[in-house]
């Protein structure tokens, strides 16, 4: 059992309130914003797995998220599709979204990305979980795929944990930042347990919003202090 759940002090009580003022205020992840159906089946893992991309790259969350919905939306679905499609249809996808300054080479990656998740894994991103030994190894494995580095592999986790629960609790030191801008401990085991098992991927994702923005940090803890 974490640290907070063992906590029946003011300081657990205050830890919960302000979890739960990330998930009212900015708890929503970044795979349901994008309109991904999150599950254990191939599709959506690998629409995660292109969102996680164009997060990692330096851009800005919303215009990753419209690039993702924009491709999505052009029915880019799968890796057959997307290796299937013409470069211009995923350059115009991109600049739909206004993923614009990496357009270019972002839909080359995207093609090259999703021929290999189908000669590796079969288009398959759960053979990659069953053939690793771990979450350090699954985030290894990504990194094979072009356009996923450490950032986007770290990214994935963060979002599949939640389908994923084997590799749950997961926080990247994103995450970690949030949680210190809030006054809310860092470790995954943590964090963890301040929210019910089902929330724990909004919960990092909150707190991703939180290390980004300095308006939200406050509306949250303004939230957490009323």
């Amino acid at each position: 059992m974490s640290a907070a759940r063992r906590s029946d002090g003011s300081g657990g009580r205050a830890a919960r309130h302000t979890a739960r003022a990330v998930l009212d205020r900015c708890g929503r992840t970044y795979a349901e914003e994008a309109g991904i159906r999150l599950r254990d089946t191939p599709q959506p893992l690998y629409q995660l797995l292109v969102l996680s991309m164009l997060l990692s790259a330096r851009i800005r969350a919303d215009t990753a998220v419209a690039a993702a919905r924009e491709l999505f939306r052009a029915g880019l679905r799968s890796p057959e599709n997307m290796a299937g499609a013409d470069w211009q249809e995923r350059v115009d996808a991109l600049g739909r979204g206004g993923y614009r300054r990496y357009d270019e080479s972002t839909a080359t990656m995207l093609g090259k990305g999703a021929e290999l998740v189908r000669e590796r894994w079969g288009g398959d991103l759960r053979r990659l979980r069953a053939d690793a030994d771990g979450p350090e190894e699954v985030k290894r494995r990504l990194t094979e795929v072009p356009g996923i580095g450490p950032a986007g592999a770290a990214i994935f986790l963060r979002e599949a944990q939640g389908v994923w629960p084997d590799y749950a609790p997961f926080a990247d030191r994103k995450v970690q930042d949030g949680a210190r801008r809030v006054g809310l401990p860092t470790g995954p085991e943590e964090l963890s347990g301040l929210v019910g098992e089902d929330e724990l991927p909004r919960l990092t994702a909150g707190l991703v919003r939180v290390a980004l923005d300095r308006r939200t940090a406050e509306d949250v803890r303004e939230t957490a202090a009323a």
